[in-house]
């Protein structure tokens, strides 16, 4: 009965979602309210309130749950324009169903997503109802129990701001296209593609991991769960190989955070990075192409060099499937996601362009029967919309808190006051202060919350020190998915770790080493936005050549390989020489030319003459 509920619930969700998709969304304080509501009953019936134990209280206690969070979401629903009259003064029942809410956002989210992000928004609250208290900078002039519940209940800047809004419109349908792909068959199409193309490699396995992630993560919008669903058939191939334990989880968990930022749908914080900034989605991901590109190239070349320094081998032909035959008879799986990427660039909204794309997905599923989505796959497609966007909505409308205090208390000034004149004003240091906040308030949870707790109080700073927007959200935004792989919370690592049977820590270190790129690249496109695609298009092609020749020069110095084996200082020179190379800059560019150049000379040399 429970599983019948959660279907209906999942289905019910989904429709809504596509009906606003086609015919417009509703006023902001219906729209959020109205996905908030059926995110909380699939919440509280999926996630019970004690794991495994079957007390006769535990259905009631969820059962209330569910009742009072619906209760205190269809009044806000229902009165929302009583409230606008009013000017979003509150009455005595919005304040008890608006602190009532505050506690569901928070239960919700710890039972989804764990105890980090709720922790950090109780402290935000404090902050704002004790930080009258505090001394200098960090002081404001208060803000009493009501006004806080008054602001993050009935406004759209508190629980109810863009997060969840983004999460409302673009990130559901999204989510729902992904979950169209996955009961058409296309997960498994990607893994069987990337295997026909790779997997006859050295190595070819790790090369597999690579590429069905970057296909695979950048749709689903969580690093940990594309580890999970990818890594459990990549991991034991790549240590059936011959790749340590370690290596084999390093490599999912550095390919799969990859697929967040990877266009062109990039997980789900893309859409809000669009919407913060007020431009076309597509600008985002075009912006976003070259350092992912960046990214997945020195991954893949790392695992060559690591495969040639093992001595392995590919998988046998007989292993592998037959590109032309997975291509005949279900290359056509591809058709929906390149209709995407089509109305997108044509300037459709995303909502338009993800709506008619699950359209086609269903469309094309019936060219074959093995992929044809009949009742029970179209059921389970839009179930699956509900399910998959918990860990989004809760997210959002927790990170939403944060913006409510933030905005109410005036903290964003603030903060940017401190850090500049903790930097002195100086660029490179305030950058390293915000990717350490970045890296500290993303310990533990999603992308997209990592990026929103990060970008209202980092990206005013940036900012107004200079930095182009765009550059400055985008270089939030690659620290707040580095979380995922980056020690001592490094939960995508973790779950690769969990995979391959190796010590969480020595896989998070390995993961950092194989994803230096994505550390040092943000840095790059800050001072020289053509990385960003921003200038002249042969500055770009430039721009974009170099730092392919910087990924092969810091590859080798990180792995201690090319052409054969590297003593320390030739890697040394190789990793400033990738750096030089990655950094746009004509100076820089002849330095790292020489060095790799330099490098390459002498190992051919040795490699003529091994004596």
């Amino acid at each position: 009965m429970k599983a019948i509920f959660i279907t209906v619930v999942g289905v019910a969700m989904s429709i809504f979602h596509i009906y606003t998709a086609q015919f417009g969304v509703f006023s902001a304080l219906v729209q959020r309210p109205v996905h908030l509501a059926f995110a909380f009953v699939l919440i509280f019936l999926l996630h019970p309130s004690k794991k495994g134990e079957r007390a006769w209280w535990i259905p009631l206690l969820d059962g209330l749950f569910i009742l009072l969070s619906m209760i205190s979401l269809i009044h806000l629903i229902v009165t929302f324009k009583e409230i606008v009259l009013r000017g979003g003064a509150a009455t005595p029942l919005d304040i008890w169903l608006g602190g009532m809410l505050i506690l569901f956002v928070l239960e919700g989210t710890r039972r989804v997503l764990g105890w980090p992000l709720p922790i950090i928004a109780s402290v935000f609250m404090l902050y704002a109802l004790f930080g009258k208290y505090l001394p200098g900078l960090w002081g404001h002039r208060g803000v009493d129990l009501e006004s806080l519940i008054s602001y993050q209940y009935l406004t759209t800047e508190g629980i109810f701001s863009l997060p969840l809004g983004v999460s409302a419109t673009f990130i559901y349908i999204f989510i729902l296209f992904g979950g169209f792909l996955v009961a058409s068959g296309t997960g498994e199409f990607f893994i069987d593609f990337a295997n026909s193309v790779a997997g006859h490699l050295k190595g070819g396995p790790a090369k597999v991991a690579v590429v069905s992630s970057a296909c695979f993560g950048t749709i689903s919008g969580s690093a940990v769960a594309n580890v999970v669903g990818t890594g459990s058939f990549t991991i034991p191939l790549m240590k059936r190989l011959g790749y340590r334990p370690t290596f084999a989880g390093a490599v999912e968990a550095v390919a799969s955070t990859g697929g967040q930022i990877m266009p062109p749908i990039m997980g789900a914080a893309a859409f809000i990075i669009a919407e913060m900034l007020g431009i076309p989605y597509i600008q985002v991901a075009i912006a976003a192409a070259i350092p992912a590109i960046l990214y997945y190239f020195a991954l893949l070349y790392m695992v060559h060099l690591e495969a040639i320094r093992l001595g392995l081998r590919g998988l046998s032909k007989e292993e592998l499937p037959n590109l032309w035959n997975i291509s005949k008879r279900r290359g056509y799986l591809l058709i929906p996601a390149i209709l995407l990427i089509y109305w997108l660039i044509l300037g459709y909204s995303p909502m338009k362009a993800g709506l008619w794309s699950i359209g086609a997905v269903f469309v094309f599923s019936f060219f074959r029967k093995v992929t044809r989505m009949g009742p029970m796959k179209l059921i389970e497609a839009l179930k699956r919309g509900g399910t998959g966007c918990l860990e989004v909505v809760t997210a959002c409308a927790c990170a939403g808190i944060v913006i409510g205090v933030v905005t109410q208390t005036g903290l964003g000034l603030k903060f940017s006051t401190i850090v500049i004149e903790a930097s002195k004003g100086f660029l490179p240091l305030a950058l390293t202060f915000i990717a350490i906040t970045s890296l500290i308030l993303g310990m533990g949870v999603t992308t997209s919350a990592a990026y929103i707790l990060t970008v209202i109080l980092g990206g005013p700073v940036l900012v107004k020190l200079g930095v182009l927007p765009l550059a400055a959200h985008l270089f939030v935004f690659y620290y707040s998915s580095l979380s995922t792989i980056t020690p001592p919370v490094a939960l995508a690592a973790y779950a690769g770790a969990g995979i391959a049977g190796a010590n969480p820590f020595s896989v998070g270190f390995t993961a950092m080493r194989l994803a230096l790129v994505a550390y040092i690249v943000p840095y790059f496109f800050v001072f020289q936005p053509v990385l960003i695609w921003q200038g002249n298009f042969l500055n770009i092609l430039w721009a974009f050549s170099t730092a392919i020749l910087g990924c092969i020069a810091l590859g080798s110095g990180l792995m201690g390989q090319m052409l054969g084996p590297l003593k320390i200082l030739p890697r040394l020179l190789l990793v400033a020489g990738g750096f030089a190379l990655i950094k746009p800059g004509i100076y820089t560019d002849l330095f790292g030319m020489a060095a790799l150049g330099l490098i390459l000379f002498l190992q051919f040399i040795k490699r003529k003459n091994p004596q």
